[in-house]
């Protein structure tokens, strides 16, 4: 191609990486703080569906408790995991 002209390695700018407002940090630790909302009930969820549908294909009675108390045992986990995460932020040392 006789127009192609590469940027030399030399002049490229490095890509930099945008800074986050305090603003920002705030409404990114709301967002962690409202997933934990979402994770029990989904867990729940979960939960039921798998158990009606084993005891659907199994005929059976006893699933949909089992699935519940799995889900919500899930759920609790999750939550608690998002929830430390989101007191303990990791230093900057950890992520390079």
């Amino acid at each position: 191609m006789p127009f192609h002209r590469p940027i030399p390695d030399s002049q490229q700018q490095p890509n930099p990486t945008p800074k986050k407002t305090p603003g920002l940090n705030s409404l990114v630790q709301a967002e962690k703080v409202m997933q934990i909302a979402f994770v029990l009930p989904c867990g729940m969820v979960v939960g039921w569906g798998l158990g009606w549908g084993v005891d659907h294909l199994l005929h059976t009675d006893w699933a949909v408790p089992v699935g519940l108390v799995l889900g919500i045992i899930a759920g609790m986990v999750s939550a608690i995991r998002m929830a430390m995460a989101a007191m303990n932020p990791p230093s900057s040392r950890d992520l390079k």
